[in-house]
């Protein structure tokens, strides 16, 4: 029985994190982080009972020197007298004395390999002869010693979180910006606690775009695995952003991650309050895992399948835009009447016909389908219980696009069970995917429908999505929806995309009131990818995949980025959306609303 269709959790050691317990063997947890400077304990309680009574299973908060970090001790006793044990979390960058001292206070320390050790990354481009690099791995090595003897000493556990955006320049001199040196970052200092037997360890693999996040988890698994290694995973997408957009992303990438069974605790980011994340990620981890036990689906993965970063599986052009290397299209199930906004389908389905616009053609079933050459396509619904035997009338069918659908628990095992035996077949038609979300409320949609056609998007297993939400208020949202999944999975973009992070404690503005400026002035620019930031621990280099940034330098000052370079520096709060404004134009980048 693959575990490329059926769901089952990966095995994992127990990591204990103040009483609770992390991995396989346990619930996946849920988590936020609060956006409160640890130096208002009141503040910081009083969010941290927030998230906790929102359901939030950890609470992590930042600390950015040693004082910062004595407070969550504080803070920890604080919610201790008000009956509220949920287990902390130290976020450290940068500063290891901040480390060594929450380590002493609080039940978990989150430390980055990108700047524990390293310096700050400065994109510069170094040379180590292979002696001089390992002369760096001792270095590691001597500094992580005393750490895990504090954390030994007073019983807590670490996570090792690697983020894309803040690998050192030492990795990126070797490795390069990828997904390969995010693995490296980490098992360099994983490789560490495990000669010292240090096993309370949680690894975490972060990016902004959910490709390379994927990429990274999927790759550091084989690598601990290599190693005989099995620490729990924290899952997450970083700068994930707001409101539907926000949700969507990390559906997708989270999602796609838990349907192979990874994932441990995650963490949904968004730029908003830090409790508002906590049901959304309950809903995600409620629906992967509602699988467990499901009815097994039998297939075999088609030879070459790159589990680790599959390409998009090779089919025939129909009708000029639906297959080989098109953006994949989206199909609605309305009437053109009912789409009014920018976004539109390119295809409608009412009454069992699709339209677009121009023409019309019925969606057949496999069983009454007769293959007509003289016609410019033919829609064919194909289930994912289907026979291989009845799958032969398509082979070798040069107008014939596959409506997939299924009715099992897991919709992404079992539609890429379909999809592999079609190529195992020889059956090269386009297929699109069609999911049907009947009951789904606003927030459920967007998670189910990100989790499952994320899932085959980033497997490479759709030439289009039909999203469908019969009941849904408005199918305007839903084809909305639909092309943010795309964009999510980066296969075809239609709007602006706004990198934002959620906010924390070393935010220098009011992050949500920022995001929604920035937007108002720059939504327009559907060509342009622009990152808001709040500080510089992550900013340059999450938006080092951005066009222009925005980034908080100190308290209500801002500085300007193009691309990976910081243009202008230190401008007023006030200044800083126009003067973004005027970046965007003196570099031709501009189109006017």
């Amino acid at each position: 029985m693959s575990t490329i269709f059926n769901y089952q959790r990966r095995a994992t050691v127990d990591v204990n994190v103040g009483g609770l317990m992390l991995g396989s063997s346990h619930e996946v947890r849920v988590q936020s982080m609060t956006n409160t400077n640890t130096d208002d304990i009141e503040a910081s309680v009083a969010q941290s009972r927030r998230i906790a009574d929102r359901g939030g299973d950890i609470v992590r908060l930042t600390a950015q020197g040693v004082k910062e970090a004595e407070n969550i001790g504080r803070i920890r006793a604080a919610l201790r007298e008000q009956g509220c044990n949920v287990p902390l979390v130290a976020d450290i960058h940068f500063n290891p004395k901040a480390a060594f001292a929450a380590a002493a206070v609080t039940d978990k320390v989150r430390i980055n390999p990108g700047n524990f050790v390293d310096p700050a990354r400065q994109f510069k481009s170094l040379s180590y002869t292979d002696e001089e690099y390992q002369a760096e791995l001792q270095r590691i090595h001597d500094a992580l010693v005393p750490f895990i003897d504090i954390c030994r000493e007073h019983g807590t556990a670490v996570r090792l979180g690697v983020n894309h955006g803040s690998l050192s320049d030492r990795i990126m001199s070797r490795y390069g910006n990828t997904a390969a040196g995010m693995v490296e970052s980490v098992m360099e200092f994983l490789r560490v606690f495990v000669e010292q037997k240090f096993f309370d360890v949680v690894i975490s693999m972060k990016a902004s775009n959910v490709v390379v996040m994927v990429e990274a988890v999927r790759r550091v698994v084989a690598a601990m695995d290599a190693e005989d290694m099995h620490f729990p995973l924290h899952l997450g997408v970083t700068e994930a952003g707001f409101g539907e957009d926000g949700r969507i992303k990390s559906a997708v990438g989270i999602g796609c991650l838990m349907a192979e069974g990874k994932g441990d605790t995650i963490r949904v980011s968004l730029s908003e309050d830090p409790e508002v994340e906590v049901p959304v990620a309950q809903k995600l981890v409620q629906y992967i895992t509602s699988r467990a036990g499901h009815e097994p689906i039998e297939a075999v993965p088609y030879e070459g399948y790159d589990a680790m970063q599959p390409q998009r599986r090779q089919s025939t052009v129909v009708a000029e835009k639906i297959g080989g290397r098109k953006v994949p299209v989206v199909i609605a199930s309305c009437a053109p009447a009912d789409v009014q906004g920018r976004l539109k389908p390119d295809y409608y389905f009412a009454d069992g016909v699709f339209t677009d616009g121009v023409n019309s053609y019925p969606l057949l079933s496999l069983d009454d389908f007769t293959h007509d050459a003289a016609a410019a396509v033919q829609f064919v619904q194909v289930s994912a219980e289907a026979s291989k035997e009845s799958l032969q009338v398509l082979k070798g069918k040069q107008n014939v696009v596959v409506i997939a659908t299924t009715a099992h628990v897991n919709v992404p095992g079992s539609l890429q069970a379909l999809l592999h035996t079609m190529v195992n077949e020889g059956i090269d038609c386009p297929v699109v995917v069609r999911a049907c979300y009947a009951d789904a409320d606003t927030e459920w949609l967007q998670v189910k429908a990100g989790a499952d056609l994320g899932t085959l998007l980033l497997n490479g297993f759709a030439d289009g999505v039909w999203l469908e939400a019969p009941n849904y208020e408005s199918q305007q949202k839903v084809v909305e929806y639909a092309f943010a999944i795309l964009q999510a999975a980066r296969l075809r973009t239609s709007k602006t995309e706004f990198i934002s992070c959620p906010s924390c404690g070393r935010t220098m503005f009011d992050l949500q009131t920022t995001v929604q400026q920035v937007k108002e002035a720059t939504s327009h620019l559907t060509h342009l990818k622009i990152g808001v930031m709040g500080c510089v621990v992550n900013g340059p280099g999450e938006m080092a995949d951005a066009d222009y940034g925005y980034v908080g330098a100190a308290r209500h000052s801002i500085s300007l980025y193009k691309g990976k370079q910081c243009i202008e520096r230190n401008v007023p709060e006030t200044e800083a959306i126009p003067r973004l404004v005027a970046l965007i134009k003196a570099n031709g980048d501009w189109i006017d609303p």
